[in-house]
């Protein structure tokens, strides 16, 4: 169902960019002449660029779609209140053996974190007190109730962030090869005007490189700094989750040893 998702953004981004490219771009009252070689109007000059151009414009609202899919996301994950807060207020109910308590803190507080240390609260309260479990073992239940929660988390966090580093990766190609395009269209322009270059096909090849070329790189550009950005943010908040499963591993570990 989440792979429909993405193949629906995907379909859908292609199809908003290909009727803007044709009705907007290519609307006759942004040309001179009927058959749209001679743009009067910034729009115009843009349609010029190509079919290429309704691609890089396709690749470019599916880059900032998922910049905002990502944050949305992201932000999710991070819960309803402040992480640094709740892991705080959450070791030092689990000092106090408030089991019962912290459980709720991590049902208000939601997202990845809480859920990987509910898994990690609601296992250790099933093995609490069975004398046939070694304190080991009870601290191995633990552990392995969170590497599972993990296991579930992290792929949401990392989601779709491959979908970015494409589209800058494709982005790049395909504005190369509108470029190449272009060069070759105004390179054969001025191969069969002979001495009388026109001015209007040369120019329309030069259109086409040009907007192709600055189209790539736009849409590389927002994708490469949104791949960063989300990659520094994912790899920050595992390191919180990491640092608050120490603590309250060790929590644990001193009551169990008790």
């Amino acid at each position: 169902m989440k792979n429909m998702f993405n193949v629906l953004v995907i379909i859908l981004s292609f199809v908003v960019a290909f009727l803007f490219y044709y009705l907007i771009l290519g609307n006759a009252a942004n040309f001179n002449d009927i058959d749209k070689h001679d743009p009067k109007t910034v729009l115009g000059t843009i349609y010029t660029g190509g079919p290429l151009v309704g691609i890089l414009i396709g690749l470019l609202i599916l880059s900032i779609t998922f910049v905002f899919e990502r944050v949305l996301s992201i932000s999710k994950a991070r819960g309803k209140g402040n992480p640094d807060a709740y892991i705080k207020n959450l070791t030092e109910l689990l000092a106090k053996g408030n089991m019962d308590e912290a459980l709720t803190l991590c049902e208000n507080q939601r997202g990845s974190l809480a859920n990987v240390m509910r898994s990690a609260i609601a296992r250790y309260k099933d093995v609490e007190n069975d004398s046939d479990v070694s304190a080991e073992k009870k601290i191995g239940e633990v552990q392995r109730a969170i590497d599972e929660a993990m296991n579930l988390e992290t792929p949401l966090l990392e989601k779709n962030l491959v979908i970015l580093s494409t589209v800058a990766s494709i982005s790049t190609m395909v504005g190369l090869l509108g470029t190449t395009i272009g060069m070759i269209r105004a390179f054969k322009a001025l191969a069969a005007a002979g001495g009388a270059v026109s001015a209007t096909q040369l120019s329309i090849g030069i259109s086409e490189a040009l907007w192709n070329t600055a189209g790539g790189l736009t849409a590389a550009i927002i994708s490469i700094v949104a791949y960063n950005v989300f990659t520094t943010k994912v790899d920050n908040f595992v390191y919180m989750i990491d640092e608050a499963i120490l603590s309250v591993t060790q929590i644990f570990t001193i009551r169990v040893k008790k």
